[in-house]
């Protein structure tokens, strides 16, 4: 009996992984559909390139001073979105948790309360507030204003003026492969091995090498798809574009894909059952999506919490991808986060090989 051509099987075993796939509108939403939802659900939030507007709400005094109409015109040339309202009003927003910053006249000065939940823009909305209240105080004694300090936007790679759309794509593509990794391959991968599929395999001609083969090949082009309608998407909706080389950026996705396939399959060899598998990827995937620089950045973590993520493979991916799209950056001076990102790719590929059993 003369075996078919094994790229021929390949093939077949390719187009047959497809076939599955796109049979399952619960994946393909998940692959496709919702990368595009959060990309311009966010990006629409966040969608102006400038500072962040600060609202300040302004109780309205009982009788305008000159000192009160010259703050209030420090304030309208500062950054702050001025809103001024009633004694009443401003209450009823204050208590139904709607206002950041609110500035009332007490005596012959002023109070600023800060909401304790939104402490962090609270802060900021205060320290602008401050600098205009020396503003206007200099203007009324003929004073020399204070400097006003300048604000610039930009990357950290100082290659342009960019929002918040931009600092999300590549972190969607990152989650993209570290969910690919963890449940369509190690997710997959377990149960088949808990239904008895690669029990069958076994007593049939197809080459197991030609089984894994397809299976990798098609995960393999969805992560090119879903990388490509990410980018085209955050191109044509917020005219956000690679800064970098496209080959650098493709060799990081590439990298990116074969360590987090490496780590699904490592992991479901630790799985017995589709629950077990559930509960093991879950521990490796929410604290990489929550902690990792998808979303926002670790600035205002504890200094050991960001060393620690630094460890985790999806956190150093993140900086390098970033670093090539946002700012045109090579990988220089990266090489602690390929280190890491090798690492990972290695012991992990390691593990999946000594471990890996088809019952």
């Amino acid at each position: 009996m003369t075996l078919p051509n094994p790229g021929w099987l390949l093939w077949r075993q390719f187009r047959s992984e497809w076939r599955l796939y796109a049979r399952d509108r619960a994946a393909m939403f998940w692959s496709f559909l919702f990368p595009l939802l959060l990309l311009f659900a966010f990006g629409a939030i966040f969608r102006s390139g400038g500072p962040p507007a600060l609202t300040l709400v302004r109780v309205a005094p009982a009788e305008e001073t000159p000192r009160d109409r010259a703050f209030l015109k420090a304030l309208e040339e500062s950054r702050l979105k001025v809103t001024t309202l009633s004694a009443a009003e401003a209450e009823g927003r204050w208590t139904k948790g709607e206002t950041t910053a609110q500035l009332e006249s007490v005596g012959a000065g002023y109070r600023l309360r800060l909401n304790s939940y939104l402490i962090a823009q609270g802060q900021v909305a205060a320290q602008a507030a401050s600098q205009a209240f020396l503003v206007a105080q200099a203007r009324l004694s003929g004073a020399p204003e204070p400097e006003r300090i300048p604000v610039v936007v930009e990357s950290p790679g100082h290659a342009h003026a960019s929002n918040y759309a931009a600092f999300l794509v590549p972190g969607l593509v990152g989650l993209n492969l570290l969910s690919m990794g963890l449940f369509a391959v190690g997710m997959v991968t377990v149960a088949y091995r808990e239904k008895g599929k690669f029990r069958r395999l076994a007593v049939t001609p197809l080459p197991k090498w030609v089984f894994l083969l397809g299976q990798i090949l098609q995960r393999v082009t969805v992560v090119a798809l879903q990388t490509t309608v990410l980018l085209v998407a955050a191109r044509l909706g917020f005219g956000i574009r690679n800064q970098g080389s496209y080959a650098l950026f493709s060799i990081l996705v590439v990298l990116g894909t074969a360590t987090f396939l490496a780590l699904g399959f490592a992991l479901s060899s630790f799985a017995s059952t589709v629950e077990t598998y559930g509960a093991i990827s879950n521990l490796a995937f929410f604290p990489m999506m929550l902690l990792s620089g998808v979303y926002f950045g670790l600035e205002g973590a504890p200094v050991w919490m960001q060393k620690a993520v630094f460890v985790l493979p999806l956190s150093p991916f993140l900086r390098m991808l970033r670093a090539v799209f946002n700012d045109g950056a090579t990988l220089s001076g990266q090489g602690a986060g390929l280190a890491v990102i090798g690492a990972w790719a290695v012991v992990s590929f390691a593990v999946a090989l000594k471990r890996f059993r088809w019952v």
